[in-house]
């Protein structure tokens, strides 16, 4: 929503459960536009890998560490409503790390095993978990088609081991069993526009998608700058100060790519 600014009790709630859903962050023609945007963007297609979740489905994935000037995934990336949102979640500048967008086909969009972005991003180089995520719903997203899911509170518990669970690398079962019995699960459905902001230590998976709808999201990802990697040259980029567009640029930048 344009001008929205996240309350001292949304602070509050994402510092104890570990996520926030901002409903409606974007406006149903924004989100229009880049639905079409993003569907249409043959580059970003051609780009995009599969990762197989070892019971025959598969998500796409398109990951970017740049920021194109006439990009609307730069827009968002960029925009107030998320950046800006972002660094008062985690109390300090923040900058992109990247940006991906998930491919969840029609009834064969794989499953993703619990885990935390920490327990990757942690052999990065970045020291402390002081690090998130935002998921933007470019498609609805239901239980049905395989919506993230998140234990409430458990970024708490502080990096969890990863370790190889099938075919993709989660965070240790043992330890995921333990937190399933003393954390509630929650269903992160939206609809396109919605947004869910989490800690880079909280747990989340998601479902295969089994029903005839597709399941996009945008999922911009976000360091502070007191947390720069140790290492240079790594998998994503060290700390480079992030320009926070206001929300009458990137009104701007979505009409004008709607009429090319």
């Amino acid at each position: 929503m344009p001008g929205f600014t996240v309350s001292p009790q949304q602070i509050a709630q994402f510092q104890e459960q570990g996520y926030l859903i901002v409903r409606q962050i974007f406006r149903e023609a924004e989100m229009n536009r880049l639905i079409a945007y993003a569907k249409g963007d043959e580059s970003m297609l051609g780009e995009s890998y599969v990762r197989n979740d070892g019971q025959g489905g598969e998500t796409r994935l398109a990951v970017r560490n740049d920021l194109a000037e006439d990009s609307l995934y730069t827009a968002v990336v960029r925009s107030q409503r998320i950046a800006g949102t972002m660094a008062a979640l985690l109390g300090d500048e923040v900058y992109h790390y990247h940006h991906k967008m998930t491919l969840k086909q029609p009834l064969t969009g794989g499953a993703w095993e619990w885990h935390q972005d920490y327990g990757y991003w942690y052999y990065n180089g970045c020291l402390y978990p002081d690090m998130g995520s935002c998921m933007l719903a470019v498609d609805k997203a239901t239980q049905a088609n395989g919506c993230l899911q998140v234990l409430s509170g458990s970024h708490k518990l502080g990096r969890i081991e990863h370790v190889k669970v099938g075919q993709q690398t989660g965070a240790d079962p043992e330890r995921v069993a333990a937190a399933c019995s003393r954390h509630a699960l929650v269903y992160c459905e939206m609809d396109p526009g919605d947004a869910v902001f989490f800690h880079s230590n909280l747990l989340h998976r998601s479902d295969q998608n089994t029903s005839e709808l597709s399941r996009w999201s945008l999922i911009c990802c976000y360091n502070t700058r007191h947390n720069d990697p140790i290492v240079t040259g790594g998998r994503h980029p060290n700390y480079s100060p992030l320009e926070i567009w206001p929300d009458e640029r990137v009104t701007e930048m979505i009409e004008r790519q709607a009429a090319l």
